[in-house]
């Protein structure tokens, strides 16, 4: 299967690509993953995901103990948006296991499940990425999941680059500071905004030292002080700009109990967190809220923590979570 969605043009035509790599059940190689672009109309705005659900709130093993610990707290994402910029309508799919058994699904179907199990009681939105239109933004705290690059050939400015409104809404929100947006790293064992194949992302340039844009990079598994993680081996790095590493976290994506690989695995996970963290912190901003994520990082979990490879360190739900205010 082959093929490019093209979504805009500069001189060059940028493709759309999903962040996630593989399924243990199903590896699609690099054509098959570029063919999940494909797809309709926009089918979004339902807060409804597939019905059994009633098992979400128990805590699996693939997440962080942090995230069972603010459940037990009252944080679960109350009051909080997350829409999912992703696949909804293309007929690519593949299996996994979130712990509700295995499952055949689409790409976005995959990262909104995954976000909704973290922070369970957030309003769950979803955006197909093959559309054109901008991201609307609901009433209170809104945090916008981005699963996927923008690619064309290297050596453009920003600046060229003729985005269609829905990049530019997103782009404008993480401007702005209207919304946190939690963009997946990449998967080419390259620095954020690096090249690889003569390609580069452009949707990650244009969010670089923008206030409330993180860039999200896998580890192999969750780290703990006595038991260190290092970065998978596929995921894209901090690299060594400063603003990028001031931007940069890191969290584990247990693929071995998944099935699910990718850097679009680790943004979901920010995702959420960032959705229960605004269900604490109720009147905080999205700067705010994506401070308290940076600032609270771990680096004592990390292998030979290095800020040109783990920007800020390992996401810490507990650490973000226990400030009585943030400013």
């Amino acid at each position: 299967m082959s093929g490019n969605l093209c979504k805009f043009g500069i001189a060059a035509a940028l493709v759309l690509l999903p962040a996630s790599i593989a399924s243990a059940q199903e590896a699609p190689d690099a054509d098959q993953t570029a063919a999940l672009c494909h797809g309709g109309g926009s089918i979004c705005v339902s807060a409804k995901i597939p019905a059994v659900r009633a098992t979400t709130q128990a805590v699996q093993s693939w997440m962080s103990p942090d995230v069972g610990a603010a459940w037990a707290a009252g944080y679960k994402g109350k009051g909080v948006t997350i829409t999912i910029v992703d696949d909804f309508s293309s007929s690519s799919r593949f299996s996994g296991n979130f712990g509700l058994g295995v499952q055949t699904q689409r790409h976005g179907e995959w990262t909104r499940e995954e976000a909704s199990m973290i922070a369970p009681a957030a309003t769950i939105r979803s955006k197909d990425f093959s559309t054109s239109s901008a991201v609307p933004l609901a009433r209170g705290l809104n945090v916008l999941n981005l699963s996927y690059g923008m690619y064309t050939t290297a050596g453009y400015s920003v600046n060229q680059i003729w985005w269609a409104p829905e990049e530019s809404s997103i782009i404008s929100y993480a401007t702005k500071g209207s919304a946190i947006v939690s963009k997946a790293a990449g998967n080419d064992s390259v620095a954020v905004g690096g090249v690889t194949g003569g390609q580069q992302d452009y949707l990650d340039l244009a969010l670089i030292g923008k206030p409330t844009a993180i860039f999200v990079g896998a580890l192999s598994t969750n780290g703990t002080t006595s038991s260190k993680a290092a970065l998978a081996w596929y995921s894209n790095y901090a690299g060594s700009d400063p603003t990028v590493q001031s931007h940069f976290l890191v969290v584990g994506v247990e693929g071995d109990k998944t099935g699910l690989y990718g850097t679009s695995f680790a943004a979901p996970i920010i995702s959420g967190y960032a959705a229960i963290i605004g269900s604490k912190f109720t009147k905080a901003t999205p700067v705010q809220i994506t401070n308290d994520l940076l600032n609270t990082a771990r680096t004592d979990t990390l292998v030979n923590y290095d800020p040109s490879v783990y920007g800020k360190g390992e996401a810490s739900l507990s650490r973000a979570l226990a400030p009585v205010a943030i400013h």
